[in-house]
């Protein structure tokens, strides 16, 4: 028997060797499941901070995670309690399969897992069953090979990604978003205890179910990592005393209108990196909800607050909800064309400045005027007569502002805007005056772009929510956008907010369909704008009342105090009334030399153009400023003279073409073509 000895250890050896073998070759071809995991898109604020996630294809929460981003104590809680080996075997615990095996074969059925947390990986990569030996098999053979082609970090991150608890939620991450409203990085003993606990039983355990399933089988785990040394009394303690979640906390959907923009602009991307400040995206959301609250539910609100320095975009409300309804809270009001009001009165007054048409101490006529059939009107109806171009910015009123619209042009008041970086659309294509009244489409990103220019030496900011500052180009002088921003921080702050020299400005578009405010201190800008996306009137609603002191709690939220404006350039032209030259102490316009003095007389009545009936009660001439006696010819004829009266029947005027004309007693006179039928 000894002499066959040597022969029985080779072929035994042979054996071994060719069962190896064989095992090593029916590992080599098992198929791989896909190991690209998909995981929801993601937008991060400024810091890193989730502001918005999205659900993957098939409806679950699913975020990225690795072992790096995950609390250590956790790992080794995992570890211990799930494979204590997991470091050491080949995918496979033989010691755990033998035990696994022997207890099916006393119980006739499978009583304890032999799983490791390869094999677990296995089974949810190709959501296996986990009973039959069918399924045992092939997580088995499966774990072999992602031991041979994954390190044990990948097959690990695959786990924290993978691991079900409860309802849509997989992977670590969203559980702990979920279950406790925070990133994996740091967890109490307690916590991580009930996510190792959770993947066993994902939906009998879970934390929002009835029952104490879930405290039970967290409460295990703890016990379990007592006696196994991974926790001391003290800790155990401490952590059963730790009550387990009720509620589902929601994942954080700020900025949703930004966010879905960002993602449809690059819907491949998981990660999108932004400018928002989740922090303060968090506390405007807020202010824009409590501003809507108790007033009608057709509002909407827009609020945008950028950095002037490099144009980031710090935090954008799109609506008072995002949600369907009557505020139509899925439009983003940010970005939808509105009428912007007084608004763009800053843009006209710096440009006159630096054109030479006026000078802050400048006094300028607010009375009626007219330019063809366009009549500019106050929107109090009232007029001020001589007032400083300063005041008249501040008061807000129409005709100065049109008269400096009428010098400058409404061709470069656009051009300007649009070198702002509007976008202005215009409702009839040429624009006209009333542009500076708000005859033109802008958006609230629109604006406050604009004023963030200003606000920035006069040179154009480029608003952005993601990459870094784009040099502008120059909208205004320096001295231009200083005064602008000096005048208006001088304007009273609304009803109970801080007097704290904000530099800012209202707005309400006509028929009350639009309420603005916009301001600017020295470092931050932040629009304002509330109304109803639909663009019906909201009677009574007016920028100052409603938009202003939403613009004065924004500051606020944004920080303690503001910081202060620049000084003023050194070229900037800083005199009294008194000391200005001649052409700026008055407002009189380039052609100034030629035209009439604004006291000479004028025909009110009949209009220019106009068609009028031949009677026997003649024809009835209005006559408006001037000094008296005042002729009156037709056709260069004279039909009255030594007239001190404002209002007279003219005779013997004959059907056709006529030109009347007045003359006062300084010689001053005005003339007017009408047809006589």
């Amino acid at each position: 028997m000894r002499r066959f000895a040597p022969f029985v250890i080779v072929a035994v050896l042979l054996v071994g060797a060719a069962a190896r073998d064989a095992l090593d070759d029916w590992v080599n071809r098992t198929d791989l499941p896909v190991t690209a995991v998909a995981h929801s898109a993601e937008i991060r604020d400024r810091n890193g901070t989730l502001l918005r996630a999205y659900t993957v294809a098939d409806g679950l929460w699913r975020l990225p995670v690795t072992m790096d981003q995950v609390d250590p104590q956790f790992l080794r809680m995992l570890v211990a309690y799930e494979d204590g080996r997991f470091y050491d075997h080949p995918g496979v615990d033989g010691w755990a399969v033998a035990r696994a095996a022997g207890q099916a074969i006393l119980n006739g059925r499978i009583v304890s897992g032999g799983s490791t947390l390869t094999m677990q990986v296995a089974r949810l990569l190709e959501n296996g069953p986990t009973g039959a030996w069918s399924g045992k098999l092939r997580q088995l053979r499966l774990a072999l090979a992602l031991e041979r082609r994954f390190s044990k970090t990948d097959i690990l991150n695959l786990y924290l990604s993978l691991a079900p608890y409860g309802g849509n939620i997989e992977g670590i991450r969203a559980a702990t978003l979920t279950w406790f409203g925070k990133e994996p990085a740091r967890l109490t003993p307690a916590q991580s205890a009930l996510l190792v606990a959770l993947p066993q039983s994902p939906e009998a355990r879970r934390p929002d179910r009835p029952g104490n399933t879930a405290l039970a089988a967290r409460d295990r785990v703890l016990d379990r990592m007592h006696r196994a040394g991974v926790l001391t009394d003290e800790a155990l303690h401490t952590a059963r005393m730790a009550p387990v979640p009720t509620v589902r906390r929601p994942f954080p959907a700020l900025a949703p209108h930004l966010s879905d923009r960002v993602l449809a602009d690059a819907p491949d991307r998981q990660r999108h990196d932004v400018t928002l400040d989740a922090t303060l995206q968090a506390k405007l959301e807020r202010l824009a909800s409590d501003a809507l609250r108790g007033k009608q539910a057709e509002l909407s609100i827009g609020i945008l607050a950028a950095e002037i320095a490099t144009g980031d975009i710090l935090a954008s409300v799109g609506s008072g909800g995002y949600a369907p309804g009557q505020g139509q809270g899925f439009v983003d009001m940010t970005r939808a064309l509105r009428s912007p009001g007084s608004t763009l009165k800053p843009l006209v007054y710096a440009m006159a400045f630096d054109q030479g048409l006026a000078h802050p101490e400048t006094l300028i006529d607010d009375r009626p005027v007219s330019f063809g059939a366009y009549a500019p009107q106050n929107f109090d109806g009232h007029f001020r007569g001589e007032i400083k171009v300063a005041d008249a910015l501040r008061q807000s009123l129409n005709i100065p502002v049109v008269l400096l619209t009428d010098q400058i042009g409404p061709l470069r008041l656009m051009a300007a805007l649009r070198r702002s970086g509007a976008s202005p659309a215009l409702p009839g294509g040429k624009p006209g005056l009333a542009v500076a009244l708000g005859g033109v489409g802008v958006t609230l990103a629109d604006l406050v772009q604009l004023y963030a220019g200003l606000a920035n030496n006069g040179q154009a900011v480029t608003l952005h929510a993601q990459g870094g500052p784009v040099p502008g180009p120059r909208i205004v002088s320096r001295s231009a956008a200083w005064q602008v921003g000096h005048i208006l921080s001088g304007m009273t702050p609304p009803p109970g907010a801080p007097a704290n020299r904000l530099a800012y400005k209202t707005g309400t578009s006509y028929g009350h369909r639009d309420a603005w405010a916009i301001g600017f201190d020295g470092k931050h800008v932040i629009g304002v704008w509330i109304g109803r996306p639909d663009g019906t009137p909201v009677p009574g609603a007016f920028g100052g009342d409603i938009a202003a002191p939403v613009l004065f709690d924004a500051f606020q939220r944004l920080k303690p105090q503001l910081d202060a404006l620049a000084p003023p350039p050194p070229e900037t032209l800083l005199v009294s009334a008194a000391l200005l030259p001649q052409p700026l102490k008055r407002f009189r316009g380039r052609n100034a030399v030629f035209a009439q003095e604004p006291d000479a007389p004028k025909l009110a009545f009949p209009p220019d153009g106009a068609r009028l009936p031949l009677n026997d009660t003649g024809l009835v001439v209005k006559l408006r400023d001037g000094i008296p006696p005042f002729t009156v010819l037709a056709d260069g004829k004279p039909l009255l003279t030594g007239n001190r009266t404002r209002e007279v029947a003219l005779y013997g005027i004959g059907k056709g073409f006529v030109t009347l004309s007045v003359i006062d007693a300084k010689g001053r006179s005005d003339r007017v073509n009408i047809r006589v039928d």
